[in-house]
């Protein structure tokens, strides 16, 4: 077994070979490195019977290392055994549990968020050292900068220490009792005027260059999808004027194309030959990004700076509950597995609230015989009035 004073930057350096092996440190002699051949680099720390993983060395220092393994050997190894660090656990048990009932794509957020928030915090602490008062000061930090993305890593954080609490590697979850940070309920659509200006604004895009995301952004509102559904449909799963998804959020489904998006589909269909039907200009194997950049302009150009990609789809419901659709349709519509799913996104606008109230109102007076009363404008009944002299 070869040693060597370790450094990050040797760590670094370290290349795979056709078998696992390990270097270990001149420094703190129980302190070393296994190299796999896949080429993942793990601290480890030796005691006479057993290895202790520390995790990634990617994401721990060599001093930090370091003095992980000088305190575990004061403690003894017996304590670790039954705390690993939640770098090991995360990235191991906890990870292995996710594949037989998560999607791919689910898979591969939650690695971001491990990666990139919940790693560089807390993989160096063993299970049992992690404190209420290390999550709320990285809570803290985290929101102050993005408050929803906290949100999100924190109910993340609290499924592992979950997990750790069933595997007894921890009595109770740390992340347990921190209240999450406030989200404003948002119910923003586009009214019909808004709708206008955007069709228009995206009309001025259409023969330019970002002429693929001015077809993605019309086809978004003209069919309720969700952005990853178009940006990232296949020349396949276009069939007979719909789209056969073999892949979204809830599974395999089935949207029913307006003549207006065929008419899209059909000209796309026509102008590309690959597997995708939104080619990435640089690399036509792959689809194009997902970064609809033309999105900010077009909002800017249409006076709607408030709205959201996403909130086209609120759109495309409210559009279809304030014709008279029945919430199932518009479910199956949006591709939900639950009506109560769609009352999230179904909204009615305040004008559209008065004129059913007056409808209401003038419906009852003629069942109560009250003589209807017009409105200002004198073109209808304002939905309320005086009894007629009835005798």
């Amino acid at each position: 077994m070869k040693r060597v004073r370790l450094t990050d930057a040797g760590i670094r350096r370290l290349k795979p070979g056709v078998r696992e092996y390990t270097v270990r440190d001149t420094r703190v002699p129980s302190l070393g490195v296994r190299v796999r051949a896949s080429g993942s680099r793990t601290f480890v720390c030796h005691f006479p019977k057993t290895r202790v993983s520390l995790g990634p060395a990617t994401l721990l220092a060599v001093d930090d290392a370091r003095r992980e393994c000088l305190r575990l050997q004061s403690a003894g190894p017996d304590r670790k055994a039954a705390a690993p660090t939640f770098a090991a656990f995360a990235t191991g048990p906890w990870r292995e549990s996710l594949i037989p009932r998560c999607k791919p794509s689910t898979i591969r957020w939650r690695d971001w968020v491990l990666d990139a928030r919940l790693l560089p915090a807390f993989g160096h602490f063993c299970m049992d050292r992690i404190t209420p008062a290390h999550v709320h000061r990285w809570f803290d930090a985290y929101s102050r900068t993005a408050p929803v993305g906290a949100n999100a890593a924190l109910g993340l954080l609290r499924q592992i220490l979950d997990h750790a609490v069933t595997q007894d590697h921890i009595e109770v979850n740390p992340a347990r009792g921190l209240t999450p940070n406030p989200r404003s309920k948002r119910t923003r659509f586009l009214s019909k005027e808004e709708i206008a200006r955007l069709h228009a604004s995206l009309d001025c895009h259409a023969a330019g260059r970002r002429g693929q995301q001015a077809d993605i952004i019309r086809l978004l509102l003209l069919t309720g999808c969700r952005k990853n559904e178009i940006v990232r449909l296949k020349r396949r799963e276009v069939e007979n004027g719909c789209l056969r998804l073999e892949d979204s959020k809830t599974g395999p489904r089935t949207v029913f194309l307006n003549r207006r998006a065929r008419d899209i589909i059909d000209r796309c269909m026509t102008a590309t030959t690959g597997e995708f039907l939104f080619p990435s200009p640089i690399d036509p194997a792959r689809p194009i990004s997902d970064d609809l950049t033309l999105w900010t302009s077009v909002r800017r150009e249409a006076g709607i700076e408030d709205v959201r990609l996403h909130d086209l789809r609120h759109t495309y419901a409210s559009q279809a509950v304030m014709r008279g659709l029945p919430l199932p349709v518009v479910a199956r519509l949006l591709g939900h597995r639950e009506v109560t799913m769609t009352l999230r996104y179904a909204h009615a606008s305040d004008s559209e609230i008065a004129a059913a109230a007056e409808r209401i109102g003038a419906s009852l007076s003629e069942r109560l015989g009250l003589a209807p009363v017009l409105s200002p404008d004198g073109d209808g009944p304002a939905g309320n009035g005086r009894r007629t002299d009835s005798g």
